[in-house]
C-alpha cells in the first residue's frame, strides 16, 4: 500500500491532476461563472480542437518524432470538405470522410519524408507547414467560406435537456468528435501491438529495428494518424465557426504541443501518458477561460501559459534526474 502511494505520488500525472484540481477550487471561489453547467460546456466545447488535436501530437512525440505543420493539413482538410459541402451537399459522415482522407494524404507525406530523408522531423515538418499553407492561400487567393446548408450549420445534438440556467444541453458534435477520439487513442497505445510498437520505436528507434519493426510502416501510421485528427479538428472548427478561414490555425501548433509537453510526454519519444496529455488540456483550457472571467487582459494569458509549462517542465526534468540518480 505504501510502495503504491509512493510510486502514484512520484507521476508527473498525479500533481499535474492536483494543480488542476487547485486551479478549478480557485477559480470557483473567485468567481461564480466558472463552475456553471454552461461556462463547463462552453469550456468543452471551445477546447475540443485542442483536445483532438493533442491526441494526434501525442502519438507522434511518442514515436519519437514531431509534427509542426499539422495547423496548415487542418486547414486544407477543412477547405477541400466545406468546398464540397457547400456545393453539394451532404451530410456529417461525408464531412468527416472528407476531411479525414485529405488530412491522411497530407499526414502520409510527412511520414514519408521523415523516414526517407532522415532529418529531423521538426525541420520537415516547418518546411511543410509552409509549402501547405503557402499552396493553399495560393490556391484559394486567401478567400473565406460562408454559407453552409442548414444541416451543418445546426449540427448535431443527442440526449438534450434543458438546465437549471434554462439553456438546452447535450452532446454536441465537438463533444461526440473529441470523446470518440479520446477513446481511440486511448485504446490505440495502452492495448494494441501497434501501440507498443510506436512506444518501443520512440524509446530506442535502433533497438525497434533490429527487432524486426518496420519503422516506414509505423512513420505511416502515425504522422497518417495525426493527420486523420486534423481532418476531424477540421470538420468541428467549421461547424462552430460557421466559416472557413485559410490561416484560422496558424500559430496553434504551439499551444498543442504545449498542452502535451505539459502532460509530460517527453520530446525525445518513448515516454508519456494519454492522461498526462488530457490534464494538460485541461489545465490549460482553465487557465485560459479563467482568465477571461477574472477580466485578465488577453495579452497575460500567453505570460501564465508559459509560466506554468515552463514550471511544470522543470518539475519533470529535477524528478528524472533524482530518479536516475537512485537507480545509479
Amino acid at each position: 500500500m505504501r510502495n503504491s502511494l509512493a510510486r502514484l505520488i512520484g507521476q508527473h500525472e498525479f500533481w499535474l491532476g492536483v494543480l488542476v484540481v487547485a486551479l478549478a477550487v480557485g477559480l470557483t471561489i473567485r468567481t461564480d461563472e466558472f463552475f456553471t453547467l454552461g461556462n463547463l460546456t462552453d469550456v468543452a466545447t471551445s477546447y475540443a480542437i485542442l483536445g483532438i488535436l493533442a491526441c494526434g501530437l501525442f502519438v507522434v512525440l511518442i514515436s519519437g518524432g514531431i509534427d509542426i505543420s499539422f495547423p496548415a493539413m487542418t486547414a486544407i482538410a477543412q477547405y477541400a470538405m466545406a468546398s464540397w459541402v457547400i456545393a453539394h451537399g451532404g451530410n456529417f459522415l461525408l464531412a468527416l470522410a472528407l476531411a479525414m482522407a485529405v488530412g491522411l494524404l497530407l499526414g502520409l507525406i510527412n511520414g514519408f519524408l521523415v523516414y526517407w530523408l532522415r532529418v529531423p522531423a521538426i525541420i520537415i515538418t516547418i518546411a511543410t507547414l509552409n509549402l501547405f499553407y503557402g499552396l493553399l492561400v495560393y490556391a484559394t487567393k486567401g478567400t473565406w467560406l460562408y454559407g453552409f446548408p442548414d444541416w451543418f450549420m445546426n449540427g448535431v445534438s443527442w440526449f438534450t435537456f434543458t438546465g437549471a440556467d434554462g439553456y438546452d444541453y447535450g452532446l454536441t458534435l465537438p463533444l461526440i468528435c473529441l470523446g470518440a477520439t479520446i477513446i481511440f487513442t486511448a485504446v490505440l497505445m495502452n492495448y494494441t501491438r501497434l501501440g507498443r510498437q510506436i512506444y518501443a520505436m520512440g524509446g530506442n528507434r535502433d533497438a525497434a529495428s533490429r527487432l524486426g519493426l518496420n519503422l516506414l510502416k509505423l512513420h505511416f501510421y502515425v504522422y497518417g494518424y495525426m493527420g486523420i485528427l486534423a481532418g476531424v479538428a477540421a470538420v468541428v472548427q467549421a461547424q462552430i465557426t460557421q466559416s472557413v478561414a485559410p490561416n484560422s490555425l496558424f500559430g496553434y501548433e504551439l499551444t498543442v504541443l504545449a498542452a502535451v509537453v505539459l502532460g509530460g510526454t517527453s520530446m525525445s519519444g518513448g515516454r508519456g501518458t494519454l492522461i498526462g496529455t488530457l490534464l494538460g488540456v485541461i489545465l490549460l483550457a482553465f487557465l485560459q477561460n479563467g482568465l477571461t472571467l477574472l477580466g485578465v487582459s488577453s495579452y497575460w494569458h500567453t505570460v501564465f501559459s508559459g509560466a506554468i509549462i515552463l514550471v511544470s517542465i522543470s518539475a519533470t526534468a529535477w524528478h528524472e534526474k533524482r530518479k536516475l540518480a537512485r537507480e545509479l
